[in-house]
């Protein structure tokens, strides 16, 4: 066999059209064929005369159909269709998911199948497995004998992962994505636990498959010990349904259930859960949870939710999301640029402790059309407005609200309302705001106690407002922005017809935000009335080095006290409350509200703190709230409670949590909790202790445990990805 000609340049490529050109030198390889192109690079390329012989030396690069591979030397036999490579080498599929790293190869000529020795297989960047020998087959699997699958990152200096799974063959399922284990051993810091003969995981690319999910361990003083092992079904597609059986240790047995399923134009999801244990006298207890959204022709939306408990400190005690009150109900409705419309039916039901869903209107049906216009004479915007609300309370007997008010049985309402407001600039900069509006009222109730209500009455309540804005600007020569705007508002109002009964306005919230509002009641059932004056000022300043600060003051003053507002609402008398606002942040990291409402002595009636310290390794949420007692909305004592909860990630993978409630009024804590948790490339783990302990006529102080373990590598999705290491030397 005689030395050929010789090519070199690292610019060379080779189609398979061009091979064909060069068959005076040597005929077409089968495995580089017309219709199945092929590129070759390399520094030196030689083609043996007299026989079907390419060899090709120096930074060798093949690509065959999305398929690469690269090494430092491959010899071509056209007799067999082989190219043997010597490594190392690299062979990266065409998905790119699944690279193998190898001392030597004996491959097809259109790497699809073959032999590769002292090799290493790579999925999606996550999953090694290493084995003494993997063969290919159809391009489809890859079978790794003696072989350790592991995503723990192994360095020189440590050597053994921190877990691994030893097997004698496993095979991987490109197509189907999927990790055959024959013989598997499960090991831990080198140290075996479990030993299965057959196992099956999704490979790190899959996004959904039938199987078994991260367990994790619950345990409580009041239930037990539970083993949570969620199996995931697929069901198509576009759905999938998750089973969790709660394995106790004792009297509790608990089975949790997820549906989803996914629609061209919506999905809906539920959840639930069955449990038998001797906790109450219900022989089975349960919850569900589910909703939906879907959107129909001409752009409305329909949305459902359920939400259903057997009894009142079930959600609690399994911690369940457990709300204060559950809502069921179904809605439809519509927005676009200057029309909304929504229409929806709700039931209610109460969790809270002393409250008597046969006294409360738990049955609601409430809509509203809005339409926003430019009136063309008159200019500025206007917004015609249409309500309607009905609500039914089981018991035909209610009794009395908060403040001794009688309340409706039944009762319904159909509300309009049309509002036109204009601003104009003036000389100098002034902003002066014109609004006015016409609300109209049609109640009918139903009150069998003591008849407090006529069957139907009709209100009719004019607003008229008038407001003058001067906002100032100014940049200092360091590029501060000051920010200052005094505003003053006069408004009127005045309500003709009966008394109503009163639902949405029972509590009313006075701050910024409703300052120079027409109407501060948040319901329909109350207007405001009377001459009344709001006076506020606002400042802000803006430091280009990332920082502002900011305080906002205001009070309203009245001409005559008409005893419309609570005490607890800084509304009432003749005279505000002041409410002060101020605020700092620095870019995303720092965060500081707060806001406070006193009397002229000053005396608080509300204070709320807010602080939000967010960084690289560490967060912290903290608030601070405090009402006066106001017996009018139902709250007999004063309510002072600190909520606390911060979070930090160490140097190394490790991260802790804390959590706290605090009610300053009861001088106790309410909850705390404790979490650590250990996340990088190759798993997540996560141990967690709370305490609840508030006490109810339904519950008791508990104490919960919780482990989680998750191996990270099968399944796509894992967080812990974002936690690799590197080795160092």
């Amino acid at each position: 066999m005689g030395r050929g000609n010789g090519s070199s340049g690292r610019a060379l490529r080779l189609s398979a059209a061009l091979i064909a050109g060069l068959a005076w030198l040597v005929p077409a390889p089968a495995g580089f064929a017309q219709g199945a192109p092929a590129t070759l690079i390399a520094d030196d390329i030689r083609f043996v005369q007299g026989s079907e012989t390419i060899t090709a030396t120096g930074g060798v690069e093949i690509f065959y159909e999305g398929a690469r591979l690269r090494a430092q030397s491959i010899t071509y036999t056209g007799a067999g269709d082989r190219v043997t490579v010597e490594g190392p080498l690299t062979l990266i599929d065409p998905s790119g998911n699944a690279v193998i790293v190898a001392d030597f190869a004996d491959l097809s000529a259109d790497l699809q199948d073959g032999v590769l020795q002292s090799a290493r297989l790579v999925l999606d960047r996550q999953l090694q497995i290493a084995a003494t020998q993997i063969d290919r087959v159809e391009g489809r699997y890859s079978q790794a004998y003696q072989a350790v699958a592991s995503s723990c990152e192994v360095c020189f200096d440590n050597p053994t992962p921190l877990w691994e799974i030893r097997a004698r063959r496993i095979i991987h399922d490109e197509q189907e994505q999927q990790l055959y284990f024959e013989g598997a051993q499960f090991r831990v810091m080198g140290v075996p636990v479990i030993w299965l003969p057959q196992m099956r995981l999704p490979d790190p690319t899959l996004e959904r498959a039938t199987g078994f999910l991260a367990p994790s361990i619950r345990a409580t003083d009041t239930t037990g010990t539970q083993i949570r092992v969620p199996y995931f079904v697929t069901l198509g597609d576009h759905a999938d349904l998750t089973v969790t059986p709660w394995i106790g240790l004792g009297a509790s047995q608990t089975i949790e259930l997820r549906y989803r399923q996914a629609f061209r134009n919506g999905r809906i999801e539920a959840n639930g859960s069955l449990t038998w244990d001797d906790l109450t006298d219900d022989d089975i207890r349960g919850h569900v949870f589910a909703e939906g959204e879907f959107e129909l022709p001409q752009d409305i939306d329909l949305s459902f939710q359920i939400e259903a408990v057997t009894d009142d400190g079930y959600l609690t005690t399994y911690s369940f999301p457990d709300p204060d009150l559950l809502e069921s109900n179904i809605r439809i409705g519509r927005t676009a640029t200057d029309l909304h419309f929504d229409f929806g039916l709700t039931n209610y039901v109460s969790l809270r402790d002393g409250d008597n869903d046969a006294e409360l209107p738990t049955r609601v049906a409430d809509g509203r059309l809005i339409h926003r216009f430019e009136p063309g004479l008159l200019g500025g915007i206007a917004e015609l407005r249409f309500d309607a609300l009905g609500y039914v309370r089981p018991n035909s007997t209610p009794g009395n609200d908060a403040a001794g008010n009688p309340l409706a049985t039944d009762a319904a309402r159909l509300s309009a309302e049309i509002d036109w407001r204009r601003t104009e600039v003036l000389p100098g900069g002034f902003l002066l705001t014109f609004e006015t509006a016409l609300a109209a009222d049609l109640h009918a109730a139903r009150q069998d106690v003591n008849g407090a209500f006529n069957d139907t009455e009709t209100r009719v309540t004019p607003y008229a407002a008038i407001e003058l804005r001067y906002p100032l600007q100014r940049t200092g020569p360091t590029g501060v922005q000051h920010l200052l705007e005094p505003v003053v508002q006069v408004a009127w109002s005045e309500t003709s017809g009966g008394a109503v009964p009163v639902e949405d306005s029972a509590i009313v919230e006075f701050d910024e935000a409703n300052l120079f509002a027409l109407d501060r009641f948040p319901g329909s059932d109350r207007r405001e009335q009377g001459q009344r004056a709001a006076f506020g000022i606002g400042y802000t300043r803006v430091d280009p080095l990332g920082w502002s600060a900011g305080i906002a003051a205001g009070l309203v003053v009245r001409a005559d006290d008409l005893m419309q507002f609570t005490p607890g609402s800084g509304l009432d008398g003749e005279t505000s409350d002041w409410l002060l606002a101020t605020h700092f942040s620095l870019g995303d990291e720092w965060r500081v509200i707060n806001r406070a409402l006193f009397d002229q002595q000053l005396d608080f009636t509300s204070n709320e703190l807010a602080l939000n310290w967010h960084g690289t390794d560490h967060h912290v949420v903290t608030t601070y709230t405090w009402l006066e007692a106001d017996a009018a909305e139902g709250r007999p004592d004063d309510l002072a409670e600190w909520a606390f909860d911060a979070g930090y990630r160490f140097d190394s993978d490790w991260n802790a949590g804390l959590s706290w409630r605090y009610d300053f009024a009861e001088a106790e804590p309410t909850r705390a909790g404790l979490r650590i948790g250990y996340e990088n490339e190759c798993i997540d783990m996560e141990f967690s202790v709370s305490r609840r302990y508030t006490t109810s006529t339904t519950l008791e102080p508990s104490t919960e445990f919780g482990l989680t373990v998750a191996l990270n590598g099968f399944g796509a999705g894992r967080e812990g990805r974002s936690r690799a290491r590197t080795c160092r030397y």
